[in-house]
């Protein structure tokens, strides 16, 4: 199984709802609210090609994107295999 990272951030709605996502499809993560963490945000905007929203989701290195991305891949049915 791969790591999950998510990065999220405070009073985020999308941010609840990819976690949510993620927990539905008994996906283990790691959380990384970018408030909280020094770095987190310039760690995160680098592995992410720029993009500077939140969330921002990773199996091991690859980029999933956020919440939009990861529901069009459960819908999909292509979640669990990325996590292969």
């Amino acid at each position: 199984m791969k790591n999950v990272i998510i990065y999220t951030g405070p009073n985020c709605n999308y941010c609840e709802a990819a976690k949510r996502l993620l927990a539905r499809n008994n996906i283990n993560f790691k959380e990384i609210n970018i408030a909280n963490v020094n770095g987190a945000m310039d760690e995160m905007i680098m592995k992410a090609d720029g993009k500077r929203t939140i969330p921002q989701i990773f199996f091991d290195d690859q980029h999933i994107g956020g919440y939009d991305e990861a529901r069009a891949l459960e819908k999909e049915n292509k979640l669990q295999n990325l996590l292969k």
